[in-house]
């Protein structure tokens, strides 16, 4: 795959992964709970998936070539962008009006 191709297939997954936990009240969107998903699991799943897309980018990043060290920065960065690609979902779950 071309780097290039691979950097817009993390961005992509990262903002697909950072909006799920809010769409749907299945965990993990397979599993339903009886009571529905608190915040708690939300952000649980959140967590989940920001492993899972950067996992993804580590393969695509082996394959492109030589990985480069990561220091602590990168990770807070990272992290610091997935929560923000998140709020839209965010908006959508907790300010946004629903007719029921």
């Amino acid at each position: 795959m071309a780097p290039d191709a691979a950097v817009w297939l993390v961005i992509l997954a990262a903002v697909v992964a950072a909006n799920l936990p809010f769409l749907t009240q299945r965990l993990f969107l397979g599993l339903r709970l009886a009571q529905g998903k608190g915040m708690a699991l939300r952000l649980l799943e959140l967590l989940v998936y920001y492993l899972a897309v950067g996992a993804l980018g580590l393969v695509l990043e082996r394959n492109v070539g030589r990985i480069a060290p990561q220091g602590w920065e990168f990770y807070a960065v990272t992290a610091a962008l997935f929560v923000t690609l998140a709020f839209p979902g965010f908006v959508w779950r907790y300010l946004l009006k629903h007719r029921h």
